[in-house]
């Protein structure tokens, strides 16, 4: 309520208790003017009233909303369920216009100001999180794959010769189709193996750029976060090397904005060398619904370039999702789960150590990865796919999900490229092994109840094994018995002829 009303309410009820609820509300719009002012993530989060009191303001804003409002065109935010527009707080209009995803609706007021807002406070958390040179950042709705492919249709236009995109192999779909959708031809560098890590090929990247030549390439499209025992690429090291060539430099950041490792290497690169775009996706880094991405860089301009590149309008649901999540949670919320991630994963690294211990396996040697743990599966006769992928069958049916028990040898094609040793990020890694990660919003008690289900699997396994071979080796000595029966019967029946043949 304004002024005029408060007043209109002293006339009906007591004036000190009309001040006093005049008073509270003022409490609430105080959090919602310094938002607007600041732009940025407050530092302790909203509650609820207000976060709802801020939402309903900004969809009186939309026309579809308006009092009395007569629309005729053909996209005027009619929704036939109450349910769903009660779902997206009658935000129905979406987000940008139809030649550029950030720009101002005329009829939507409320919704180019959650867009704005929300584009302001995640530049913010970037920063937080550790790049702080970022320049730019935009949410798109779409997830990881499809912005890089955005990203890569971007750069097209500045480099209309390229037909080649350089990717350190990573064995993880979307990203490879990112560029074969976008219309180029990805370059394979396997990876080399550091002990037990699997780190960038830097000698086959830069031979593969003189061999293509400069105009040819589009870019280097280089990862952070990763399953182990791959690492993060040596950015700093492509960053110079696109720096020397001057090559355009795409990152596949897609979980890695909880990790102060991986954003330490995103900034560092920039610092000494180029990076152009980093990519990282909401629902692993926010814990909002799948759907959404956000596209960051270095250049202002050239940011605004992608977001331009978007066609039609967009939806505004991943903007209004991490919106609310960042307003409840406050930069210190944010703070406090980036840092549990981190004690979780030395958390998890312990405890999978000893149980890696307590099978006669190990916890596989990736200090470059601040995410993802990998244990061996040797033991299990793993060279065998059936009993690795057993295993990885044992823990989703007992509810495990996110563990990858990784076979060799596997072939996989993806978009008419063929990757040998699929999942493992290169054709001969010398053995099976099981990947776990700590992520955002991990718990104590989830790494305990994985560890003890994945102690009975494993216990399972080998019993199983155990029992098999058993079956196997009774079979065999039966076979062996048998062949000495017969042996003996045919032995038998020979000296019974010469006896026969005697007495003749």
């Amino acid at each position: 309520m304004n002024p005029e009303s408060f007043t209109a309410g002293e006339r009906l009820v007591s004036s000190s208790y009309v001040r006093q609820g005049c008073e509270a509300r003022r409490a609430h719009e105080q959090h919602i003017r310094q938002l607007l002012d600041q732009g940025k993530c407050p530092e302790d989060g909203w509650d609820e009233s207000t976060l709802e009191l801020f939402l309903n303001e900004l969809a009186i804003m939309d026309s579809n909303n308006f009092l009395g409002n007569c629309g005729v065109g053909e996209r005027e935010g009619r929704v036939a369920s109450a349910l769903v527009a009660r779902r997206h707080y009658r935000f129905i209009h979406g987000i940008g216009r139809s030649g550029d995803i950030s720009a101002v609706q005329p009829k939507a007021a409320g919704s180019s100001l959650l867009n704005k807002i929300t584009n302001s406070m995640m530049l913010n958390i970037i920063k937080l999180a550790g790049v702080h040179s970022v320049a730019s950042c935009f949410v798109v709705p779409m997830a990881t794959g499809m912005s890089l492919t955005l990203c890569f249709l971007t750069l097209r236009h500045k480099r209309p010769k390229a037909k080649y995109i350089i990717w350190p192999r990573i064995d993880q779909k979307s990203c490879f189709k990112s560029m074969v959708t976008a219309g180029f031809e990805p370059v394979v560098i396997e990876n080399v193996l550091e002990g037990d890590e699997l780190r960038t090929n830097l000698a086959a990247v830069e031979a593969k750029i003189q061999e293509l030549g400069r105009d040819s390439v589009l870019c280097i499209h280089s990862t952070t976060s990763c399953f182990a025992p791959r690492v993060p690429d040596r950015l700093e090291e492509l960053a110079v090397i696109c720096a020397n060539y001057d090559i355009p430099h795409v990152v596949n950041n897609a979980y890695g904005l909880q990790s102060s490792k991986c954003m330490h290497l995103i900034q560092q690169g920039a610092r000494v060398g180029r990076i152009d775009v980093f990519v990282q996706s909401l629902d692993k880094n926010f814990m909002v619904p799948v759907g959404g991405a956000v596209i960051a860089g270095f250049n202002d301009v050239f940011i605004q370039e992608i977001s331009k590149m978007y066609p039609g309008r967009a939806s505004a649901s991943p903007s209004l999702d991490v919106l609310i999540t960042l307003l409840s949670l406050g930069s210190s919320g944010y703070k406090k789960l980036l840092k549990e991630r981190k004690e979780m994963f030395v958390y998890l690294s312990i405890q999978l150590k000893k149980l890696a211990e307590t099978h006669k396996e190990r916890l596989l040697e990736t200090p470059h990865n601040p995410i993802s743990l990998a244990m061996t599966l040797e033991t299990l006769d793993g060279h065998q796919d059936k009993t690795v992928t057993q295993l990885g069958s044992m823990l989703f049916i007992r509810q495990v999900s996110g563990a990858r028990a990784v076979p060799l040898g596997s072939v996989q094609t993806v978009s008419g490229y063929t990757f040998r040793g699929f999942m493992t990020h290169t054709d001969n890694y010398p053995c099976p092994y099981l990947n776990a990660a700590a992520a955002i919003g991990m718990k104590t008690q989830d790494v305990d109840l994985f560890i003890k289900r994945l102690d009975k699997c494993l216990t399972t396994v080998r019993k199983e094994k155990n029992k098999a071979r058993g079956m196997c080796e009774v079979e065999a000595d039966k076979k062996a018995e048998d062949g000495v029966e017969e042996v003996t019967r045919k032995r038998g029946n020979v000296e019974d002829n010469m006896d026969q043949h005697s007495s003749s």
